[in-house]
């Protein structure tokens, strides 16, 4: 199974804390990582540990710190296809900080801002032979090539972008959280399927997955775990949706996997170690 995932690649520091400081305060972290970030880069990452054959597009550039992504990919066996090789800027940075008795997260990060990644000219021949595209928005051109490709896309929706206006009704599925707030005041739901989202999930934490598929609608639950750390647990989840889709899966079954999968990342401290625990998932 060959997927590409198309968006954000990040230089994320990890740091857990027993508290999160507040203004003009310092905490000394219990632990601190670093490894590649980003909704695409986290869900490639995802889904190569279960595995799928899997290439991420995204701009990285010659910067030094772009070492650090090159090579955390590569340990996790996902191909990089560099939208910006020359670049000099340095890729983005998240400072990411986890909350060590809850393991709920804060995230700082420029994103993909001020980044410019033209279309490689390899992306049309690597996205035909792809059984399923993952894109996050982040890179518009990327995202656009990766929409008209033709080849089944799954949306991660994050937050609004603009360039959703024009790959929504090209997405053979959308996800999101429940805190995606699309232009206007409707439910997530019906706004999305207002801009062409057909079929497509939203997560609400620990309650239930809501999905939709044409005219049926649902509600799966999520079993009850101990959360250490919900960094990339969305991320993780919709690499793990990606899959199930490109193996076939109908709407339900994805969501349920993709929960599964979820769920694993959660009881796991530290962007990488959970990995191992997928070994059961990747038939």
């Amino acid at each position: 199974m060959r997927l590409v995932c198309v968006g954000l690649a990040t230089v994320d520091l990890v740091q857990r804390v027993d508290r999160l400081p507040g203004v003009d305060e310092k905490a000394e972290a219990l632990a601190a990582e670093v490894a590649a970030g980003g909704p695409a880069t986290n869900a490639a990452v995802t889904a190569a540990a279960l595995g799928a054959d899997v290439t991420l597009v995204t701009a990285v550039g010659a910067h030094p710190l772009g070492d650090l992504v090159r090579a955390d990919l590569a340990a996790h066996g996902v191909a990089l296809l560099d939208a910006a090789p020359q670049a000099t800027t340095p890729p983005p940075v998240s400072a990411v900080t986890v909350l060590d008795r809850t393991g709920q997260r804060t995230i700082v990060s420029r994103n993909a801002r001020g980044t410019e990644a033209a279309v490689p000219e390899d992306l049309a021949h690597l996205l035909h032979a792809a059984d399923a595209v993952l894109a996050d928005g982040h890179h518009p051109a990327l995202a656009r090539a990766a929409a008209h490709s033709g080849r089944p896309l799954v949306l991660d929706a994050g937050s609004w972008r603009p360039v959703f206006a024009d790959l929504l009704p090209r997405a053979a599925f959308t996800a999101c959280s429940a805190a995606f707030r699309p232009p206007g005041d409707r439910p997530v739901e019906q706004a999305l399927r207002a801009l062409g989202a057909s079929r497509g999930a939203i997560t609400r934490g620990p309650d239930p997955v809501q999905w939709w598929s044409a005219d049926a609608t649902g509600e799966i639950e999520v079993p009850r775990v101990e959360a250490v750390d919900t960094a990339g647990a969305g991320d993780a989840f919709h690499g793990a949706l990606t899959v199930a889709l490109a193996r076939g899966a109908d709407t339900p079954a994805a969501v349920r996997y993709a929960i599964q999968v979820a769920g694993i990342r959660v009881r796991h401290r530290g962007p990488r170690s959970w990995l191992a625990a997928l070994r059961p998932y990747g038939s």
